[in-house]
């Protein structure tokens, strides 16, 4: 059973034992969503990048649920759903038979489309792959209809500090967000944001063996994930495009600009783009348009799911980013950062709602909307410094203006340490009540 804490009139998930697995790992705080797909639906796909732990939940799920877990990592495994996929998918039944990095035997999704066809009890398979298998016309086909994908990022600063986030909750719930004040500092922001959440780099000492970490996991990428799900042909520079993309990190996509640094025709750079999103190094944050302005720009932003990462690409460290360095770093990767951190929040999150950015053709822009189905709207912009002026939430206002009732809230994070109310339903506040809230 979830256990589960009120905070005014909304409860929010919280876990309910420790903050660690039964084989005494990090707890994960997208396992109760697992588990609620498990109970309802067929075959669950638990997706992201490698190393970011899909296997360590994986494991943990099997160990709290009772079932099997066969990795494809190991070649015989491999071998063997490959000549046999559908002996291969009958083993363990009538329990929960978990598949991890599923991708590496194609074969096995026509196989897991017909077992369950003939028997459709809810949390037979649990697979994870780490790749988008919905990116894959043959998955598309075989398991529409018949497994929910569950996404799996890097640890959260919510997780690393053992506690399940709620900010997307709160700042939804319509609660003053006055009061909370942060020891942080612009320097420390910098260093969480250019440490990443992938648990391996994590453990790396700082410098020279956190970055060859971050090299090796490119080249394991391009040798032998990208090869698994991709037939493109210039995979060798994937590299290059993926340092570009990380210079530009959380700013929009200007595809023709991106395709001549990278010496990528502009009418074949998209499958690479799909490659970089398909093993989910990168997302996009789409132009969110409404009746606010027909000039409302469509572009999407392009950043990496993992600042690390793209701290790595680009040789900065935190005091790179800092006052002597380039400033655009610090925003840049600051931005990524707080998307990077709502985005896994929204795996979990109580409330459902999609991430945009805003920009009018005219100047006015918004970092970053978050919209529920039901039509509400919360604002976001991320600020490198530690001091907010009128100018730093004047696009909100005019947003709340506009929107009326639908805005349920806007906020400034910035690197200062006090959250202070501005105007009606506008807030600033540290970046760090994105997980202590």
């Amino acid at each position: 059973m979830h256990r589960r804490a009120s905070l005014g009139h909304r409860t929010f998930r919280r876990y309910p034992d420790s903050v660690t697995t039964p084989s005494g790992g990090l707890r994960r705080s997208i396992t109760p969503r697992v588990h609620e797909a498990l109970d309802d639906t067929r075959i669950v796909m638990v997706q992201g990048a490698r190393q970011v732990g899909k296997s360590t939940l994986a494991q943990t799920i099997v160990e709290e649920r009772g079932g099997v877990l066969v990795t494809l990592d190991d070649r015989l495994a491999q071998e063997t759903a490959e000549a046999d996929p559908h002996g291969f998918v009958a083993q363990n039944r009538g329990s929960l038979l978990a598949i991890d990095e599923v991708q590496r035997a194609p074969r096995l999704i026509t196989a897991l489309k017909l077992a369950v066809d003939q028997d459709p009890a809810p949390g037979r398979f649990l697979i994870t792959g780490s790749a988008n298998l919905l990116h894959l016309p043959t998955a598309q086909d075989s398991l529409a209809g018949r497994a929910e994908t569950v996404e799996l990022y890097g640890l959260s600063q919510g997780e690393l500090a053992g506690r399940v986030e709620t900010f997307v909750d709160f700042l939804f719930s319509g609660q003053r967000l006055t009061g909370h004040r942060s020891a942080l500092t612009r320097a420390d922001y910098l260093e969480r944001a250019c440490a990443g959440g992938y648990p391996e780099a994590l453990q790396r000492a700082v410098g020279r063996r956190r970055s060859a970490w971050f090299r090796n996991y490119i080249a394991r990428l391009v040798e032998r994930d990208a090869q698994d799900v991709s037939g493109l042909q210039r995979l060798a520079e994937l590299p290059q495009l993926l340092t570009l993309v990380a210079a530009r990190n959380a700013t929009e996509l200007v595809k023709s600009s991106l395709a001549a640094d990278a010496g990528i025709p502009a009418n074949t750079l998209p499958p690479y783009l799909r490659l970089l999103e398909t093993l989910y190094l990168t997302h996009r944050i789409p132009g969110w348009s409404t009746h606010l302005s027909a000039r409302a720009v469509s572009r999407p932003k392009l950043a990496l799911l993992d600042t690390g990462l793209a701290a790595s690409l680009v040789n900065v460290s935190a005091t790179g980013a800092g006052p002597a360095g380039d400033p655009q770093h610090a925003g840049r990767l600051l931005e990524g950062f707080v998307a990077g951190e709502l985005r896994k929040q929204l795996g979990w999150s109580e409330e459902s709602a999609t991430m945009y950015h805003y920009r009018d053709r005219n100047g006015p822009s918004v970092d970053l909307v978050l919209e529920t189905p039901d039509g509400r709207v919360a604002a976001i912009q991320v600020k490198a410094g530690s001091t907010v002026t009128s100018t730093d939430t004047r696009w909100l206002s005019v947003m709340r203006e506009e929107l009326g009732d639908r805005f349920v809230a806007g906020v400034v994070l910035h690197t200062g340490q006090t959250a202070v109310s501005v105007s009606d339903r506008v807030w600033a506040a540290p970046i760090e009540i994105l997980w202590t809230t």
